[in-house]
Order: structure tokens, then C-alpha cells, then sequence
């Protein structure tokens, strides 16, 4: 049996130390595992898929700044802070691995960063990825009631009184499945007081509201995203469950539509395919880096 190995890092950021929480497992080449950001992302997510891969690799899940279940301190976190948080992650943390799986929003931190440093991230495995928040993605675009809401959701009473209101346990049952899902119940029991330790740990609100917001958007557009991907000399795999919702969909399957892009599509699966549905999601993965997807 693999041993776990449980681990925090502090990293600093404009002068205040945040504590990051690491989970390694395995042995073999090193796969970092970058979870979702949204406001129940964890790098408790990536574990099932941990558990399937530390056969053959040595797995390392790392939390992002302003999210899992650590305290966090009340920092206005933007895109520049999540580029820098990578770069030291692959420069400090796991020093060029031998693959880099990212799931939702992270996917366009590593491409970014893949991009940018050659062969930096290694190995490139994209879960459902996306490049636009929630809000945004529903306004066609328009980010203007995002950075009001997130000014608010800033404020030390008032935007706690938000928080709550809009991110709580009838908020996240109804969030899971609608999009993130297949089975309606699968969030329950021991899952789902783990996701609600995440939105409830100090300091949860500042990041939460810039990812739905829309103020974590590294990428303005879709030409954006894809052009990132492009920047690739490999190829990278695309991996997504068939009842994703319609308008992440589309950014993936455009994604899916370049020549150095391996897309995979399950026969089930939304957003939190790689927890729904671990088995499937490290069969390709392993398939992917093992040469074995055309």
C-alpha cells in the first residue's frame, strides 16, 4: 500500500504567508495535480485520482492560494497571484514534472505558465477545463457586476452576510447537480461535509467571490485560451464527461478542434468528472501518458 504523505508549505505574497496544503502519494515520475478553482475546490478532490495513479507515479495534489480548507488570509487575490503561486510551485515545489494534470479553472494557469517556460509543467492533461467564471459565462461576458460584488464581498461584515447568503449548504447541493454531477445524490454524508468545511475556513469568501465573479480570469477570451494552447509543442489531452454543461462545453470542445489537442469525451461526466468518475478519468490519463492515446 502507498502511504500517504499529508504536508503544508507557506508561501508568501506581498508580504503575508499563506498557508498551501500538499498531499503527495506514490512513486514513479512526478504528476502534479492542480484542482479546480471554485468554491468548493480542494486538493481533496484530486485524491480518487491519487489513489488510481500512485502505482505508477508519484502524485503531488497541491491546494491553490485562497482556497481549500486552511485559513486564509483576506487578500484581494488576482490572476498575477495564481501565475506566481505556479511558477513557484514548478520551480520550488515540483521541480519540472513529469506531467501536470489540471482540472476546471486551472487549466488556464497551466497553460499559461506551460506556454510561457518550455516544457515547464511537463506532460499536459486538461479535466473539463475552462477560462471563464461562473458569472461572467452567464452574462455573455460583461464583468462589471463582478468587480462591484467583489469590492462588497470585501467588506468585513457586509460581505460575510453575502458570502453566506450565496454560498450555503441549499447553494452547494443545488450548484453539484446542476453542473458539477451526474448522480444528484452523490454529494452527501462525508463528501459533502468536506466541501463545506472549504466554503466555511476563515477567509473563504475572498477568493470564492473572485472566481465566480469572473476576477480570476486569466484569459479574456476564448482566442486567448486557445492560443495558449497552441504556444504547445506536445500534445495535450482534453478530457471531459458527455453531460458537461452546453457553454463549457463549447469552449472545450473548440479547445478539443486543435491539431496537438487529444480529446477524450466520457460517456458520462459534468464538471467534477475526475471525483464522479475516477476509475474512467485515470484509465485515459494513464493511457495519455503512456503513449497509448492517438
Amino acid at each position: 500500500m502507498k502511504i500517504a504523505v499529508l504536508d503544508q508549505v507557506v508561501w508568501n505574497w506581498k508580504g503575508q504567508a499563506v498557508r498551501i496544503g500538499v498531499h503527495r502519494l506514490g512513486t514513479g515520475p512526478t504528476v502534479l495535480l492542480l484542482p479546480a478553482l471554485s468554491s468548493i475546490s480542494t486538493r481533496r478532490e484530486m485524491r480518487p485520482l491519487q489513489e488510481r495513479l500512485a502505482s505508477n507515479f508519484t502524485t503531488v495534489a497541491v491546494d491553490w492560494p485562497g482556497f481549500g480548507d486552511e485559513p486564509k488570509p483576506a487578500i484581494g487575490w488576482q490572476p498575477e497571484a495564481y501565475l506566481t503561486f505556479l511558477r513557484y510551485v514548478l520551480t520550488e515545489l515540483v521541480t519540472r514534472p513529469f506531467a501536470t494534470v489540471a482540472a476546471g479553472h486551472a487549466a488556464s494557469y497551466a497553460l499559461a505558465v506551460g506556454a510561457a517556460t518550455a516544457s515547464s509543467t511537463g506532460r499536459l492533461c486538461l479535466i473539463a477545463p475552462t477560462w471563464r467564471g461562473p458569472l461572467p459565462t452567464m452574462m455573455e461576458g460583461k464583468r462589471n457586476l463582478g468587480e462591484w460584488i467583489a469590492r462588497i464581498g470585501d467588506l468585513p461584515v457586509l460581505g460575510q452576510l453575502v458570502y453566506r447568503l450565496n454560498v450555503n449548504a441549499p447553494v452547494i447541493r443545488m450548484m453539484a447537480r446542476g453542473h458539477v454531477y451526474v448522480d444528484p445524490n452523490w454529494l452527501k454524508g462525508e463528501r459533502f461535509d468536506q466541501k463545506l468545511a472549504v466554503v466555511r475556513a476563515t477567509g473563504a469568501r475572498h477568493g470564492s467571490i473572485r472566481f465566480v465573479t469572473g476576477m480570476l480570469d486569466l484569459m479574456k477570451s476564448r482566442s486567448d485560451f486557445l492560443e495558449a494552447a497552441r504556444r504547445f509543442t506536445e500534445p495535450i489531452l482534453v478530457l471531459y464527461g458527455a453531460a458537461t454543461p452546453r457553454r463549457s462545453k463549447a469552449e472545450m470542445h473548440a479547445l478539443a478542434a486543435l491539431p496537438n489537442v487529444r480529446a477524450v469525451e466520457l460517456r458520462s461526466g459534468k464538471l467534477g468528472v475526475h471525483e464522479e468518475f475516477p476509475n474512467e478519468v485515470a484509465e485515459v490519463v494513464r493511457s495519455f501518458l503512456e503513449g497509448r492515446v492517438d
